[in-house]
């Protein structure tokens, strides 16, 4: 699904208006309902919080200074432990003594976030996560008033937080909202982290991050089982969830959408397809021919 800056339907195939889990995609959502409950991060930090990060030891630090700031430290993670999900980061914690941890999961950062935001409320952290938690009531109101639509339904996302059900319809319509918001909002400062620090949204090498550094002003955020929402800052934006989950067509398929709405930078090349190995050799390759 592509939107114009207008809104209107640039380029649609499946079923843009059925409810789909947009998993990590819906973070830098969230991220405008905690600033706007009052949790104060800017730059890094608050990228971290939109981040399903590599676990690189910036990474895994920045989560431990976010909860910090707020008086806690990693135990009152509630993401379960795991080890880095980047495969070179992975090998060198592991190397170094890591063990699976919380810190460690790539949500970190956002749990780090969500936790800061219910001390600045006053609100209890031992349940954060659950669903009728004020923090997770309040940050769904926020999605649904970017994506200009209810949730459809909500799940249990990998990390153990609430997962809130969009079409891809609405997801591109809260990517817009998010880029194209004025200074001085919530929206735009989330939209400022993810631009200024897209290495803290992803990690090195990671597809989300080389997009964003590549393409002057968008916002995008991948998630797992084939998710993906970008926007540009003058609200034409994209959003798309690969049906069988697999994550190898998710960076051919955005590509295809923001050459369909006019972006044009050497990027989009270099992630257009996704090479397929056999025997430790290319053999063939991801295309989208849309």
């Amino acid at each position: 699904m592509a939107l114009d800056a207008g809104g209107s339907v640039v380029l649609a195939a499946g079923s843009p208006d059925v409810p789909v889990f947009p998993r990590s995609s819906n973070k830098p959502l969230q991220a405008v309902g905690m600033l706007e409950a009052g949790l104060d991060l800017d730059g890094e930090l608050l990228a971290l919080a939109c981040a399903s990060h590599s676990g690189e030891p910036f990474h895994l630090e920045g989560a431990r200074r976010i909860l910090a700031g707020a008086g806690l430290d990693e135990s009152a993670l509630r993401t379960p432990p795991e080890l880095p999900v980047d495969e070179t980061a992975r090998l060198a914690y592991v190397a170094a003594g890591g063990t699976p941890a919380p810190v460690a999961m790539n949500c970190s950062g956002k749990h780090a976030a969500m936790l800061a935001t219910c001390v600045v409320n006053g609100w209890p952290t031992a349940t954060y996560r659950d669903e009728q938690h004020p923090l997770q009531v309040a940050l769904r109101a926020t999605v649904e008033r970017l994506a200009g639509e209810k949730v459809a339904a909500v799940g249990v996302d990998g990390c153990g937080a609430p997962l809130f059900a969009l079409s891809l319809t609405g997801l591109a319509r809260a990517f817009a909202a998010v880029s194209t918001a004025p200074a001085g909002t919530a929206e735009h400062r989330v939209a400022t982290a993810l631009r200024r620090h897209p290495e803290w949204l992803g990690g090195t090498g990671r597809d989300v991050t080389r997009l964003v550094a590549g393409v002057e002003g968008l916002i995008a955020k991948d998630g797992a089982e084939g998710g993906y929402a970008a926007a540009l800052p003058d609200g034409r934006s994209a959003a798309l969830k690969i049906d069988d989950g697999a994550q190898r067509a998710r960076p051919p398929v955005m590509v295809a959408a923001l050459r369909a709405l006019g972006v044009d930078e050497p990027v989009l090349d270099e992630l257009a397809e996704t090479v397929l190995l056999g025997g430790g050799e290319p053999v063939g390759s991801v295309r989208c021919v849309l």
